[in-house]
């Protein structure tokens, strides 16, 4: 098992700064900036000695965590149309 210092899904800039780039971004342009992100992010845990089953699982966090990001500046924004 490896131990990782900080959690992928719980770096809060990084995770902000992905959902912002990907509410800018859009088609081809928001895939190339993520498949560019998961590239570096795999690459840096490779880099740490990482096993690859748990760089999946770390990548899958992360994935979500954005997601969530995403959705809470949907609803934040829905809300900000609605008032």
């Amino acid at each position: 098992m490896t131990v990782l210092q900080f959690p992928a899904d719980r770096r809060a800039g990084d995770v902000k700064r992905c959902a912002e780039a990907l509410r800018q971004l859009h088609g081809e342009a928001a895939n190339r900036f993520w498949r560019s992100e998961m590239t570096i992010f795999a690459g840096t845990l490779r880099g740490q000695g990482v096993a690859d089953e748990e760089i999946s699982r770390q990548a899958g966090l992360f994935m979500h965590a954005v997601q969530m990001e995403l959705q809470a500046a949907f609803a934040e924004s829905e809300l900000n149309v609605s008032a």
